[in-house]
């Protein structure tokens, strides 16, 4: 039985069931990429934290994981106006979600709740910190470097911060026949930045939901899980072996399977650190390959794809091998789907 049928249709729902919350990586306990990077001042998506992408129409901002010090939360995301910084073009940070997410809160009660804190010397207007829920139509949009079509706030807050921890709440509901949409946090600086013009938050919820419960904490396998339909990073560690069986089919072509962790949202895009950063073991040697092209045409989502890799030669037909990390810490190989 539904358990909008036991409680009834507006009954606060048990902080105890699984899966309220459609924030991926709420947390900030996922970070495939890295743990620090420079806000984009270009449009074109741009993540770090794991389901987290940031703009800036100016130079000078930066995010980057910080420890939290707040009981339950290991890490923070902190966005910050670099120190000397003059530019005053709003930061953003947002989660946009799928299509199959937003078609479930359509003519429903939503609640957003999110834990934030500021620098010391936080420059936006009276301390504000502005926090929205986004909602339209369109399939799998990013809902600041493409925009939604239709689009309203149902859900907007601006709380006033200080330099401790406060939780912050808002309710509202979905428009019926929402299809694309997601959540946003910005902030305005002013002035001169100084050495802490940031923000951190942490424990960000949106439920179904007409009052708030606790932040659901789900376990770090289930959320990296989440993440990886994403994006999947591997790679990091001298000699790291990717685990690609290839076969070749002459001295210079092979073709190895890959198999994510986890089914992606799309066909990824692949991208890599440099061709230098890795070998091909075969037949007793260890070239680095000298091209790297994800075959994706006419698949859709999925979790094996093939690989062309090319070498100067070295191969054979009939021959297998396997792609290793070229005694580097910068070697990686990416794939995303990202919106």
């Amino acid at each position: 039985m539904a358990i909008s049928s036991v409680l009834g249709s507006s009954a606060l729902l048990p902080a105890g069931l699984g899966f309220r919350n459609v924030i991926i990586n709420g947390g900030f306990d996922v970070w495939q990429r890295g743990t620090t990077a420079a806000i984009p001042s270009s449009v074109g998506t741009s993540y770090l934290a794991d389901r987290w992408s940031s703009y800036r129409p100016a130079a000078g901002s930066t995010q980057s994981r910080v420890t939290a010090g707040l009981d339950g939360f290991q890490y923070a995301l902190r966005i910050q106006r670099d120190s000397g910084n003059t530019g005053t073009g709003v930061i953003y940070m947002n989660q946009s979600f799928e299509t199959s997410t937003m078609v479930k809160l359509a003519n429903k009660q939503v609640t957003f709740s999110f834990y934030a804190r500021a620098g010391a010397n936080y420059s936006a207007s009276g301390s504000l910190f502005g926090a929205r829920v986004v909602a339209g139509t369109g399939t799998d949009i990013n809902i600041i470097y493409t925009g939604v079509t239709g689009g309203s706030e149902p859900v907007s807050t601006n709380p006033v911060l200080t330099t401790s921890w406060q939780r912050f709440t808002a309710t509202g509901i979905i428009p019926s026949g929402t299809t694309a949409g997601g959540v946003y946090f910005f902030f305005t600086p002013t002035g001169t930045a100084g050495a802490n013009d940031y923000v951190d938050i942490t424990g960000v919820q949106l439920e179904q939901n007409y009052q708030p419960t606790p932040f659901e904490q789900r376990p770090i396998g289930v959320e990296t899980f989440l993440c990886q339909r994403y994006y999947w990073r591997q790679g990091g560690n001298a000699y790291e072996p990717y685990g690609l069986v290839a076969f070749f089919n002459n001295a210079t072509n092979s073709y190895f399977h890959i198999k994510m962790p986890a089914k992606m949202r799309s066909a990824p895009t692949m991208n890599y650190s440099s061709l230098s950063h890795f070998n091909i073991f075969v037949n007793g040697t260890l070239p680095n390959p000298t091209a790297m092209t994800l075959w994706t045409s006419g698949s859709a989502s999925g979790d094996a794809y093939m690989m062309g890799v090319n070498m100067a030669s070295g191969g054979g037909s009939g021959m297998s091998g396997w792609l290793c990390n070229a005694n580097t810490t910068s070697g990686f190989i990416e794939f995303s789907s990202e919106l």
